[in-house]
């Protein structure tokens, strides 16, 4: 491929802008650019036709596990990630201190797609599936979590699993050790919930802004709702201070009611994650972009459900070269098209819907570079 190319023909999807035109997108040494700057290197330039297709910066998925081999759930990382279109996967927690040395070269390093990972705050991650913090001599310490993000680029935060199979006897105190390390290094918690205890009502107050929620609507008992629909008081508390809510659908982490009663109430923007391992990859969840297919058929539009996997993904965990068309960024983009055929979709709790149109990929750039 040319260090020179333009992206033509297709509907381009700008997240920050919130709207849909036809226009083109420009590509110089691996960087977004002006269609003006690409014409001037002259002929040697690649022509890439999105005909028919929408365009969008690289789509990022926020929750996968793809620490293969060494943990029994992990996905091969470009199976999920460039091979769905989508450029940058965030590991959830599959590796912690002890292990990530191992993740960092099979996984970082050999992968196409760009993969970051939430620390998991055990220091076997989820290799020992799946009581990891049920055993408080586990733990990272202050001092191994300063070391590793000092060295570490691709660490973008802490993974704390708070459900009882996880946490066994030890309760909140997990949460409230993640709370201590996140605050000495300056970096958010990403926060699975599910059966309790702990309870929500325990786990939220620990939240401070820029933290994650994920499985935020999950069809389970003693959820982010109360019985008339409204979030419970200390939920809406944590979405006031700042704390984000992420999807996370999972083989028992997503409902299509939960969802549903949130959205009659709420407008709280949220991030659309997969929670994807080799156990659910065929199904309930399937890929993002079937995840996305679901949010659609729901009634959020295609413009608020490609800024969940952009530009709102990006800016929780710090990054700034992903999930914006700004010129000079890095090209990363996912070209994609709306397919209009019955799909039945279903969601975690195996409640089905019959979808009228699904988002399926075209084409993955990244780094300037088709993949």
């Amino acid at each position: 491929m040319s260090d020179y190319a333009i992206v033509e023909n297709g509907l381009v999807i700008d997240p920050e802008k919130g709207r849909i035109e036809k226009q083109d997108i420009g590509i110089i040494d691996g960087k977004l650019a002006a269609i003006e700057e690409v014409l001037a290197k002259g002929e040697n330039i690649q022509r890439i036709d999105a005909y028919g297709c929408y365009v969008a910066p690289g789509f990022i998925d926020l929750h996968v596990h793809v620490f293969k081999d060494v943990t029994y759930l992990g996905i091969e990382a470009d199976r999920v990630g460039v091979e769905q279109g989508v450029t940058t996967i965030v590991d959830a927690g599959s590796a912690g201190y002890s292990n990530y040395g191992v993740f960092k070269e099979n996984v970082v390093s050999k992968s196409k797609t760009e993969v970051l990972c939430f620390l998991n705050i055990s220091h076997v991650g989820l290799s020992t599936w799946k009581s990891e913090l049920a055993d408080p001599s586990n733990l990272m310490t202050v001092e191994e979590a300063a070391d590793i993000f000092a060295r570490e680029p691709n660490l973008v935060g802490f993974k704390a699993r708070m459900s009882s199979s996880v946490v066994k006897e030890q309760g909140i105190a997990p949460l409230k050790h993640a709370r201590m390390l996140a605050n000495a290094i300056d970096v958010p918690i990403m926060v699975h919930i599910g059966n309790p205890p702990p309870y929500l009502q325990e786990v939220f107050p620990l939240l401070r802004k820029g933290d994650i929620v994920t499985h935020a609507f999950h069809g389970k008992k003693h959820g982010i709702l109360n019985e008339d629909r409204t979030l419970i008081p200390e939920a809406e508390d944590a979405l006031a201070r700042g704390v984000l809510f992420d999807v996370g659908h999972g083989t028992s982490s997503f409902s299509f009611d939960t969802i549903r009663k949130f959205k009659e109430r709420y407008s709280t923007p949220f991030s659309i994650s997969t929670d994807i391992y080799l156990g659910n990859y065929q199904k309930p969840v399937g890929s993002l972009m079937l995840t996305m297919s679901k949010f659609m058929q729901l009634g959020f539009s295609l413009e608020e459900v490609v800024q969940a996997v952009t530009i709102r993904a990006a800016q929780r965990i710090g990054l700034t070269e992903q999930g914006t068309l700004k010129s000079g960024t890095r090209a990363d983009l996912t070209i994609f098209r709306i397919v209009e055929e019955p799909t039945t979709l279903t969601d975690s709790e195996g409640v089905s819907i019959l979808a009228d149109r699904v988002l399926q990929p075209k084409m993955t750039i990244k780094d300037g570079r088709v993949v």
